[in-house]
């Protein structure tokens, strides 16, 4: 996939078939409108195409109401790739930006510069000053203009609109199972390995302290988790919480403990995908009483893995 910074550094090689929007998260909503923005591409001929925001427009225009994001950029980007996007290009979102007129936006950018033949839209976007741009905009100026354009249908779940505002609230209340179901894959978070307290070997389970790049991290607790190491999603169990049975107010911290692995992690990326809540984060009486549970939780771990299904997912999650 290429990807541009800025509409001014984009090479545009043929006409396009686009999108806009932030798309956080790539949920099944934003999955819907990259294959049609996909499949319509090859129909036509055109370059599967996505218009991106960076930062979020909210942290630039009301930045006490923008919201933590599901995905750094990168993720973001990897994620359009893998869902066939052939060329992204990323707009730096600033002050002045959101000064244009969303109908120049279309004439000047869309039309003129990217040669759009079709353009696709989520339910509900809107674009341009004042966010004047809508779906009735659009198809007035694509009429004009003499290129396509279309709302995709919002997607639900159990009668639910599926939006990245709702999978945070889902991963808050620590309910990543419904969570994986709007995202269509396990939520997951990356960070660099770093050095901690080192209590885990001591307890004869070594863990993986992460210093974490993702912002949306879910409800304090124990999880099942996959962890990616060495190209391999392994096996893993991952708390979430302060470690209140050795200290009382602790940092938060994210330590993965990865079953049948041992090997030198510190420096690496690592990346961890939580598929099933266990319990809640608690205070032991006791090291060795937290010992039992860490067993405990390892041993329902394990029976959660023994799964033939799970065992299928753990190769492609």
């Amino acid at each position: 996939m290429r990807v541009f910074h800025g509409i001014d550094n984009a090479e545009i090689a043929r006409p396009t078939v686009l999108t806009l929007g932030v798309f956080d998260g790539l949920h099944l909503g934003h999955q819907l409108i990259m294959r049609t923005v996909v499949e319509r591409a090859r129909a036509v001929g055109a370059i599967p195409t996505v218009i991106t925001f960076d930062p979020h427009p909210r942290a630039v225009l009301h930045p006490e109401a923008a919201p933590p994001l599901l995905q750094t950029l990168d993720q973001r980007l990897e994620g359009l790739r893998f869902l066939g996007i052939e060329q992204t290009i990323i707009i730096r979102f600033t002050r002045e930006f959101a000064q244009i007129r969303a109908e120049d936006f279309l004439r000047d950018i869309v039309h003129e510069r990217l040669q759009a033949r079709e353009v696709y839209l989520g339910q509900g976007f809107a674009f341009g000053r004042g966010r004047e741009g809508n779906i009735e905009l659009l198809r007035r100026v694509s009429r004009e203009l003499g290129f396509f354009a279309d709302e995709v249908p919002e997607v639900r779940l159990r009668g639910q609109r599926i939006s990245s505002s709702r999978i945070r609230e889902l991963l808050t209340q620590g309910r990543v199972n419904l969570a994986r179901r709007m995202l269509g894959r396990p939520y997951g978070v990356e960070g660099r390995v770093v050095r901690g307290a080192e209590r885990g070997r001591a307890l004869g389970f070594p863990t993986a302290n992460l210093q974490l790049q993702n912002r949306v991290i879910p409800k304090n607790g124990v999880y099942v988790t996959a962890a990616l190491i060495e190209g391999v999603w392994r096996r893993s169990v991952t708390n979430i919480g302060t470690r209140p049975t050795f200290e009382k107010d602790g940092a938060p911290a994210i330590e993965t403990y990865v079953l049948d692995w041992s090997g030198d992690l510190y420096g690496d990326v690592v990346r961890v995908r939580f598929l099933h809540r266990l319990r809640d984060e608690r205070r032991f009486a006791s090291v060795e009483d937290l010992r039992r549970q860490i067993i405990a939780d390892v041993k329902r771990a394990e029976r959660y893995f023994a799964c033939s299904y799970v065992r299928r997912a753990l190769s492609v999650v």
